[in-house]
């Protein structure tokens, strides 16, 4: 039994990061809440990220709300910056009033083709709805709710199982 917990230690990524912009109501920071956890992640602003320390990460989420369909120019922006390369791992999360696939991966298009066009290899993606509006009015009232957050929870779990069952 206590070789299992050291085991799932193994699996973890040596070092996590999270980039993330999320204001207004903060919905896709309480994603990233419950996915850094998981993932022993820290978690930084884009403006707080030199490119260069990217190298030190072996896994990084980049997510942010979606604003006009796409994620926030300062992740936009950042990725422009980042250094090419042929072997690092991220993923894209984000929080939106839509919360269909379809407008999910329109959504995360721009972000994917920047990323893939440095080398970076995307395992995976994830989205939720969350309010757009004022109070008592908007989109998407009440998420990211529960369930979206145990769901958050679950995906970054789920990278963690990808990434055992890569190594078996």
């Amino acid at each position: 039994m206590e070789n299992e917990g050291n085991e799932q230690l193994d699996m973890l990524p040596k070092k996590s990061l999270l980039v993330l912009y999320s204001y207004h109501h903060h919905n896709t920071e309480k994603v990233a809440k419950m996915i850094a956890p998981v993932l022993c992640a820290e978690i930084k602003w884009p403006e707080d990220v030199n490119p260069e320390e990217l190298k030190e990460y072996d896994l990084i989420g980049f997510g942010s709300g979606i604003y006009g369909g796409i994620h926030h120019k300062t992740l936009l922006k950042l990725a422009d910056k980042l250094p090419e390369t042929t072997d690092k791992k991220v993923f894209i999360f984000s929080a939106s009033a839509g919360g269909e696939k379809s407008i999910t991966i329109k959504a995360h298009s721009a972000l994917r083709k920047k990323l893939q066009s440095k080398g970076y290899m995307i395992v995976d993606e994830f989205q939720c709805r969350g309010f757009l509006g004022k109070i008592g009015l908007g989109i998407s009232r009440g998420h990211p709710d529960a369930q979206d957050l145990k769901n958050a929870e679950e995906f970054a779990q789920n990278l963690i199982k990808a990434k055992k069952d890569a190594n078996s």
